[in-house]
């Protein structure tokens, strides 16, 4: 809930103690990734890199999850899904699409059909960010409407990012009416919310 509500001193504070009472289970790997989480928004980059690096490290230390789908366990495909979140907020672009093309093909089955929403549609915001760096607004704007239109679960999580989302597309494209438009949009969802 902190990272959701900006409050990224208290996420590391929560890791610091969630990490103090238990460094060896899957917990831990999600609070060293929820840390990275915060230290990317926090821009320091080398954190970032330190925390994903002791949560892939422990997670590769455990043995694979017996439910991948309980939010405390943490797989493979879960911290691609962190790691691409970092990457997104601290500029790596190309790492930051590396892991939305592998957390978009974990969040399908062989024939396509989407198994998880919610990682599915950040992934298509961290290709609508990445578009829009690189200054190609129509398929930021088509990415980032294809994210908006999934089913979801976890509104919170979909609003930072699309807040995130939202606020570089008016930065890099401020007189873009879509940009304007999308951001409007991440808006209303709130005020709904």
């Amino acid at each position: 809930m902190a990272l959701t509500q900006g409050n990224y001193y208290g996420v590391l504070g929560a890791c610091k103690e969630g990490l103090a009472a238990t460094r060896t289970h899957s917990v831990s790997v999600q609070l060293h990734a929820q840390a990275a989480k915060a230290w990317a928004r926090l821009g320091n980059r080398t954190r970032v890199e330190v925390a994903l690096d002791q949560g892939r490290d422990l997670l590769d230390s455990l043995p694979y999850p017996d439910n991948p789908r309980n939010h405390f366990q943490v797989d493979p495909a879960k911290f691609d899904f962190y790691a691409m979140d970092c990457y997104r907020n601290v500029g790596e672009n190309q790492l930051a699409l590396a892991m939305a093309e592998t957390v978009e093909r974990s969040s399908k089955t062989p024939a396509g059909v989407v198994v998880a929403p919610m990682r599915l549609a950040e992934a298509e915001l961290t290709r609508a960010t990445a578009f829009a760096r690189a200054g190609e607004l129509d398929q930021a704007m088509s990415k980032a409407g294809e994210a908006l239109e999934r089913g979801r679960r976890s509104l919170p999580s979909l609003l930072l990012v699309g807040h995130e989302v939202a606020d570089e597309l008016t930065q890099l494209h401020p007189r873009s009416q879509q940009a304007a438009e999308f951001a409007e949009h991440i808006k209303t969802l709130e005020s709904v919310h």
